[in-house]
């Protein structure tokens, strides 16, 4: 398995230990009964090309959040294919994908500001006009702003593993969030997750098998897919090749 250090993608996780713990507060989101979050915050510089990106490119691409519907169409000024990603890192997987998807509108969510100027700045060298970022937890984006049926696909690449079994809880992908994401995907829309820990790998199959309206597209034996070809193959994810270790596509489409 890579290095948790070394994957190029987001690691998603819950706020703090005490986030995770705390009582449920009225109004909290509904994915999560013990509030945790897509993220966690975590120490970066971010450099002068990236703030010079949020500054000149963020007016246009970055959405506030509201706890309002999101309007698809007046957000990208025109309709298109939905694609939700939770957690988008440096964003060198979002840019690349949406490139060579540009019918597709996707919407990014991620916190780590260097990582959102990464993006911007990204999609200011290559044209790219199919990006929209929400620098806001995903968990709240997706209860409060994404309806039902809206969604064409939900892309979570290598969230955070929580790899000591009593941290387990506050892996992102877990039944409540399952269940909500399935509830935003329109009937044949996919929800992709990759990892590179094997075990939290079969839990992903395990939790999506376990959602009634998701159907795995996979007859493989574990149930996992090969790579689509739309994901790239990250450096750390060939340096771990190379090495022996393991890379896990789990893809499952709504019934």
């Amino acid at each position: 398995m890579l290095p948790q250090d070394a994957s190029t993608e987001p690691k998603p996780a819950d706020d703090a230990e005490a986030a995770s713990d705390a009582p449920r507060q009225p109004g909290e989101d509904v994915a999560h009964p013990r509030r945790i979050r897509s993220f966690v915050r975590r120490a970066g510089r971010t450099s002068t090309g990236q703030q010079r990106a949020i500054d000149d490119l963020g007016p246009r691409f970055i959405v506030p959040y509201a706890p309002t519907p999101l309007d698809w169409t007046a957000t990208f000024g025109r309709p298109g294919p939905a694609i939700l990603e939770i957690g988008f890192g440096m964003g060198e997987t979002t840019a690349h994908i949406a490139q060579l998807r540009p019918q597709d509108n996707f919407l990014g969510c991620e916190v780590h500001e260097p990582g959102v100027g990464a993006l911007l700045k990204l999609a200011g060298e290559r044209g790219i006009e199919n990006v929209r970022i929400m620098q806001h937890d995903a968990v709240e984006v997706i209860a409060h702003m994404l309806t039902e049926n809206c969604l064409d696909g939900v892309h979570i690449f290598f969230p955070d593993p929580w790899h000591k079994k009593k941290h387990n809880k506050r892996r992102l992908v877990q039944p409540p969030l399952v269940k909500l994401l399935a509830s935003r995907l329109k009937p044949g829309g996919y929800l992709h997750c990759a990892t590179d820990w094997e075990e939290y790998a079969y839990q992903m199959v395990e939790v999506l098998s376990g959602e009634p309206a998701l159907e795995n597209t996979s007859q493989a034996e574990g149930g996992f897919a090969e790579r689509p070809d739309y994901r790239p193959v990250t450096k750390f994810e060939k340096r771990g090749v190379r090495l022996g270790h393991g890379v896990w596509d789990v893809v499952f489409r709504k019934r």
